[in-house]
């Protein structure tokens, strides 16, 4: 292989053995990159609450042995996994968007990091619509019954726990929307970023 001071003497570099040029950004492209990706952080952090203030509001819905249990209901099983599967999802991708931002590179090689970021969003997106989905129907048919009636503390409870699951849904939607505009950017520029 040629040494790079060869370049600088005339010699003509050869197809093989071209020398990788990295991406050259100013400073205001960074500021835009910064910012773009501090807003996916945002995102990621207000998934994470909601996902998380669902969950403890789900496991913390039991007032004693004479009260229903959350755990005695597969739709209210569902939704308090759900959601805690995202506020975890949701932690680890707080971790790597903080990593993205202080160091300017992904986790992953950045081909892994587009596509694995953008099938995740969409994977957890759909399972807490889902599940939030199925924790409504349950709560409204749970209305009608003796259940609600008796113990109306429990379903207040349940339908804040799927309230918060849905706004969770919301926010995760959102970074899913960013990370599919990380993806679109990857296809059409070899890079996630649009500029």
């Amino acid at each position: 292989m040629r040494s790079p001071q060869g370049f600088h003497n005339g010699e003509s570099p050869s197809p093989h053995n071209r020398i990788p040029t990295p991406h050259f950004h100013n400073t205001v492209t960074l500021r835009k990159l910064k910012r773009f990706n501090s807003l996916i952080l945002v995102f990621r952090v207000t998934a994470f609450t909601f996902s998380l203030a669902s969950s403890v509001f789900m496991v913390t819905n039991s007032r004693g042995s004479g009260s229903p249990h959350w755990f005695d209901y597969d739709a209210f099983r569902f939704v308090f996994a759900a959601n805690a599967i995202v506020a975890l999802y949701s932690l680890f991708e707080m971790g790597v968007s903080v990593w993205e931002i202080s160091t300017g590179s992904t986790l992953f090689p950045e081909i892994l990091q587009v596509w694995f970021d953008f099938g995740h969003d969409q994977v957890f997106a759909y399972l807490l619509l889902s599940a939030d989905s199925a924790g409504t129907a349950f709560a409204k048919t749970l209305r009608g019954t003796p259940t609600c009636t008796d113990s109306n503390s429990f379903c207040v409870q349940s339908d804040i726990s799927v309230a918060l699951g849905f706004a969770g849904f919301l926010f995760i939607g959102l970074s899913s929307l960013l990370s599919g505009f990380r993806v679109v950017c990857f296809i059409i520029n070899g890079s996630r970023f649009h500029l």
